[in-house]
């Protein structure tokens, strides 16, 4: 990983990493928070955020407002950008679809199959890559996201969960195969066989894997503007059949934006504090 830019923030630092991805077949950039603690190289817990539609490895290290609760909870932040990029890799014909839109899957289809391969990337390579340069305790690591990376976080918190040991969402799309957004780009990740858009399906998994972690959190605006495409309530009832605890709070007011999300930043990165140290005994 090779460190092309830094900036104190809370007597921490905020960071971005390049590092050449052998999943992505490219260069990729990260961003990742450091608190005090971790400048100082004692050993921290960690949290991997998956951003929604159109985001980089840049848009919650700037507009979440996350790095003040980070540093005094002594929490490393892991911020992948949402997709490879670059001349050679496949572009979509609107936002909701490739660069800038990878659904953190593992494509399988051409022309997205050579490099879309952020499942991989993300679990395998990534994870490792910050477990070898960081003060991480590794038995201490959650996941959480928004929109298309809350997604994300449910979908690999489920599949991962050996991985991953605590996990919530903002406003996340909870059942893909459903829902314009994941339809479109599922089908062309994917192919057309739905079967397999379920390994990729939060509420679908749920129902597979059962209970897994003591505790879900998902936050979700009331004035959402794309409140039909994310269908927290199958989620919820998803939860409900399996015994899986989950807290789904619901603000009136919030839409789908950045500002809702720095609301409740502080009650998320509090709540994976606690969620860890029980993991930790």
């Amino acid at each position: 990983m090779q460190l092309m830019q830094k900036n104190r923030c809370f007597e921490g630092e905020q960071r971005i990493y390049q590092l050449e991805s052998q999943h992505l077949k490219g260069f990729t950039k990260v961003g990742v928070y450091l608190p005090p603690a971790a400048l100082e190289g004692k050993p921290c817990s960690a949290l991997f955020y998956l951003a929604g539609l159109t985001c980089t490895e840049d848009t919650f290290a700037i507009k979440a407002h996350a790095q003040r609760m980070a540093a005094r909870l002594s929490l490393i932040l892991i911020m992948p950008d949402t997709s490879p990029r670059g001349e050679n890799v496949a572009k979509g014909d609107h936002w909701d679809i490739g660069q800038g839109a990878s659904f953190y899957i593992n494509a399988t289809q051409q022309p997205w199959a050579e490099h879309y391969q952020m499942e991989s990337y993300l679990v395998d390579e990534l994870y490792a890559h910050v477990l070898q340069e960081f003060p991480i305790i590794e038995t201490q690591i959650g996941i959480f996201g928004h929109s298309m990376g809350g997604h994300g976080a449910l979908t690999l918190a489920f599949k991962y969960p050996e991985q991953f040991k605590s996990v919530s969402a903002f406003a996340p799309i909870c059942a893909p195969s459903i829902c314009p957004w994941g339809e479109k780009a599922f089908s062309q990740y994917l192919g057309a066989d739905q079967q397999q858009w379920l390994a990729h399906d939060a509420t679908a998994l749920v129902q597979q894997k059962g209970q897994i972690f003591d505790e879900i959190l998902i936050d979700q605006g009331m004035d959402d503007q794309f409140y039909d495409q994310l269908n927290p309530e199958k989620f919820k009832q998803a939860c409900l059949e399996v015994g899986q605890h989950l807290t789904l709070r619901l603000h009136k007011g919030f839409d789908h934006g950045y500002y809702f999300i720095q609301s409740f930043i502080d009650d998320h990165l509090q709540f994976h504090a606690i969620q860890l140290e029980k993991v930790a005994g």
